[in-house]
């Protein structure tokens, strides 16, 4: 595998859990892996947990590590090939990517969609321009249409708490104050479809996500009809698809409870706003699994910054 952009890079998601699980019983097993490789983490938006995480699972490998914050640090980049560069942008991804390159082995990336041109975030004009232009792997931090590392992380996290054979999993949509990406929903239910689950997406009407990715998925517009009997209850917020990035509603009545969430665990990517997404009680409980998601982000990046290495 060159670069990780995608869930779908993946050849075998049991046999990469299993091996991320083992590299948690000992994650600096292959730091030997890392000596002498450097990798660049090239941050275009805000980042706790992914920028934390990924840092250290490049250390627990032996790597250095050099991250920059590109959107307040960095020249303001230019992807469109045949501009005429006679206004704001300085640099083109070109020369940018192939510098970069030249600092480092492997390149992350971390760039959102801005919900405000679907064709365009949908070209994953920043990630893509770095795969065609730098000479060096490309790990993906969050694009503008999918998160890989969160979901793996998350198939971890389901790894380890499950006790069935074909549990039931539900991503559940919640308000939000503000108007937010689909990525994280979008790279959870790639994930969910290489797993062996009873899984079922749950929103208001108007919030259906891209068709391509949520093809074969049970959609139910009855959010306690489909909380009924969950074993795993994942809740995200997102704005809609069809009426690109706007917020429809804000409807209260699709935050989660611990009545509704019943003998489920609860999942999110964090952040999380509290009595918005889901009450304090959920998050306060012992059936909350949102820590352990964050601590399992490190071997996420661990097994997919391994796997890279190897192939170089």
């Amino acid at each position: 595998m060159k670069n990780y952009v995608s869930i779908t890079n993946i050849d075998s998601l049991p046999n990469w859990v299993d091996e991320a699980l083992e590299i948690k019983k000992n994650p600096k097993k292959y730091k030997n892996l890392g000596e002498d490789k450097t990798i660049v983490l090239l941050f275009f938006n805000n980042s706790l947990r992914t920028r934390l995480s990924t840092q250290k699972a490049a250390q627990n490998l032996g790597m250095e590590v050099i991250v920059m914050n590109f959107g307040s640090e960095g020249w303001t980049l230019e992807f469109t090939d045949g501009t005429v560069m006679d206004q704001g942008k300085s640099e083109h991804v070109k020369e940018a990517a192939q510098v970069v390159s030249q600092y480092c082995d492997v390149i992350g990336i971390r760039a959102f969609a801005n919900l405000q041109d679907k064709e365009e975030d949908e070209a994953e004009l920043v990630i893509n321009g770095f795969i065609k232009h730098a000479t060096v792997p490309i790990l993906n931090m969050e694009s503008s249409v999918g998160h890989p590392l969160q979901a793996l992380a998350d198939a971890i996290t389901l790894a380890e708490n499950n006790t069935k054979p074909k549990p039931k999993v539900v991503l559940s949509w919640a308000p939000h104050p503000k108007a937010l990406p689909h990525a994280v929903a979008n790279s959870f239910i790639e994930m969910m479809h290489l797993q062996d689950a009873d899984f079922v997406i749950t929103h208001p009407k108007g919030y259906e996500l891209n068709t391509n990715i949520t093809k074969g998925a049970t959609i139910e517009y009855d959010q306690e009809k489909a909380l009924e009997n969950a074993d795993f209850v994942y809740v995200k917020n997102w704005s809609s698809y069809q009426n690109y990035g706007q917020v429809l509603n804000q409807d209260k009545n699709w935050t989660i409870t611990l009545k509704k969430l019943g003998a489920a665990k609860f999942m999110h990517c964090l952040p999380v706003r509290r009595n918005v997404i889901v009450e304090d009680a959920v998050l306060d409980s012992n059936q909350s699994l949102v820590i352990e998601q964050a601590n399992n982000r490190t071997f996420a990046a661990q097994i997919a910054l391994k796997k890279i290495l190897e192939n170089q």
